[in-house]
């Protein structure tokens, strides 16, 4: 297939990520951007625990029951770009839903690493919540164009002009409105259509049976048509002097500062009700752009790092080439629990996918067999003929693919950007009994590989300690080991808080002389070293005060609070 081609396909692609704050009704509006995709026939409410229906995106029996996101889905789904002719082929739509709570912050992390662009969330009566700002932080390290969506407008929010300047304020992103709310709460009439100088009507739709669009946009000939008075009656004036006022605010819409993140639509809605998704959805695939070319580690420092202060060879991956690339960014096990499956989620970076072909995996130096790759459809799943750059797909996977691994077709290729941060909860598991200790260790291994939790192994004791970065990641462990590896174990505290992992620093310094440095850290700490679930040497600290005199006491050695995944 020509370059050409390649690239045909590839400017059809979308690929985003949903971010937000939890309860800003982020799993909402996916269902609801996959109802008017087409991809489902009725979009299930995500209600309290004991609702008959929940939401598509989240499968695990843990998110339905608590209506919570604990785990990222994937789902693939079919749109007319806005503009294009009629009988123009579709976008490919790849959406993940990620989860909100700070907990599982490096499974969004890294899912923001394998998506071109983010959509966000913001619950109109709370403004920007503290883990959107760690969120978009994230966007900004990688320039990723953010689309912003001011969600329950039917109910009482702050002011659009308010929000307007909680987000620039607290995210840095210029705002450029793209439609603007009539009211709010009870008096919520609808939005202007800024752009395109329409007003959409809102009726509340959270009730009715039928959960088509509640009105098409009616064209008006600006705010000084008299059927805007006849439409909005009293609100028509409020609208005129917000708009009056908005223009002197808010910037021209600028699509190169919107590409390189300084720049964020803003729309408002309910996705709740329906109100104004389809024209976020249309919004986004007509600004937001099509997979990105990428830069990757070349050659033998793949296999072979540089020393520390050396050049590393890089070289830019374009979409288009005719050489398949991607990454895994996501491991997940037991999508379907009757087949203890795990899959590998990769994000192609170049060329054509093709059903049956072999793929290169530079770390382990062979072919591997890429045959049942599958598209995703949140848990549901169908074998994939055909994928190009930006798409995701699943690889069956048996322990050969590992979070950070590059598949080429025969060069040697990293990319990267995936890393894992240091824990902060540690738990010694204690086994009730002996006999699962198989069924432990084996649950352990593929939860770490999936990035859900850290495991170390101490080198005195070879006792298991499990290490998260907040309270309800330990929860879902727990719930998993014990639903989906049948392991029933005491999780004990440990005297660890800390943990950072250690390498020696090799500048100027003679082979012998860093094996002989290493070998003496390792003799005086050796109660406080594990390996972790990557074989990894690392030192687990029982406070700050406790790392800051090690890490004086041996400046030969390197202590690292994250570690790419290599």
């Amino acid at each position: 297939m020509s370059t050409t081609d390649i690239a045909t396909k590839v400017q059809r692609r979308r690929t985003f990520a949903i971010v937000s704050h939890p309860d800003a009704g982020k799993t909402t509006l996916t269902e609801k951007l996959l109802f008017f995709g087409g991809a489902i026939q009725t979009a299930g409410a995500v209600r309290a625990r004991r609702a008959s229906r929940h939401a598509v995106s989240d499968w695990m029996k843990m998110e339905q029951e608590r209506g919570i996101s604990v785990t990222t889905s994937v789902m693939t789904f079919h749109y007319p770009i806005p503009g294009a002719p009629k009988d123009a082929p579709p976008a490919e739509v790849n959406l993940l839903d990620t989860p909100g709570h700070a907990d599982f912050g490096e499974d969004t992390y890294r899912v923001l690493t394998a998506v071109d662009a983010a959509l966000m969330v913001i619950d109109g009566a709370k403004g920007v919540e503290s883990r959107t700002e760690k969120l978009i932080e994230i966007c900004r390290l990688r320039d990723t164009p953010v689309v912003t969506f001011v969600n329950k407008l039917d109910r009482e929010c702050m002011e659009p002009l308010e929000v307007l300047d909680d987000v620039e304020s607290k995210l840095g992103i210029a705002c450029v409105p793209m439609t603007w709310p009539i009211g709010m709460g009870k008096g919520f009439r609808g939005v202007y259509d800024l752009a395109h100088r329409r007003l959409f009507l809102f009726k509340d739709m959270s009730g009715a049976k039928d959960e088509r669009m509640p009105a098409e946009g009616i064209p008006v000939d600006g705010l000084d048509d008299p059927r805007v008075d006849e439409l909005l009656g009293d609100r028509a004036d409020e609208l005129r002097e917000q708009i009056e006022l908005l223009e002197g605010a808010a910037p021209a819409y600028d699509h190169e500062l919107f590409l390189a993140g300084k720049q964020s639509p803003l729309l408002f809605g309910s996705a709740m009700n329906n109100f104004g998704v389809r024209e976020l959805l249309e919004t986004f695939l007509r600004l937001a752009p099509p997979p990105q070319s990428r830069e990757a580690i070349t050659g033998q420092a793949v296999l072979d790092p540089p020393p520390p202060g050396e050049p590393v060879p890089t070289r830019v991956v374009d979409v288009a080439e005719e050489a398949f690339s991607g990454f895994v960014f996501k491991i997940q096990a037991n999508m379907d629990p009757k087949h203890r499956d795990r899959m590998a989620f990769l994000r192609i970076c170049s060329g054509r996918f093709d059903r049956g072909m072999k793929a290169f995996h530079p770390r382990l130096g062979r072919e591997i067999n890429l045959g049942n790759a599958t598209m995703f459809f949140a848990q549901s799943r169908e074998i994939v003929e055909e994928a190009y750059a930006g798409d995701i797909i699943g690889i069956p996977n048996h322990g050969t693919l590992k979070i950070g691994d590059t598949l080429t077709q025969g060069e040697l290729l990293r990319f990267t950007g995936i890393p894992s941060f240091a824990p902060e909860i540690f738990r010694r598991v204690v086994l009730k009994s002996p006999l699962k200790a198989k069924a432990l260790a084996k649950g352990l291994t593929q939860l770490a590989e999936e990035g859900a939790i850290q495991v170390f192994k101490m080198l005195l004791g070879g006792e298991f300690v499990v290490g998260v970065v907040g309270q309800l990641q330990l929860e879902v462990m727990k719930h998993r080991l014990l639903h989906e590896y049948s392991v029933e174990a005491d999780y004990e505290a440990t005297d660890f808080n800390t943990t950072r992992w250690v390498s020696p620093l090799s500048e100027g310094r003679s082979k012998d002389e860093v094996r002989k440095s290493m070998d003496k850290f390792i003799r005086r700490n050796e109660p406080n070293l594990a390996r972790d679930g990557h074989g990894d040497l690392a030192y687990l600290a029982p406070n700050r005060w406790n790392l800051q005199k090690v890490e004086e006491r041996f400046p030969e050695v390197r202590f690292s609070g994250t570690r790419e995944h290599t």
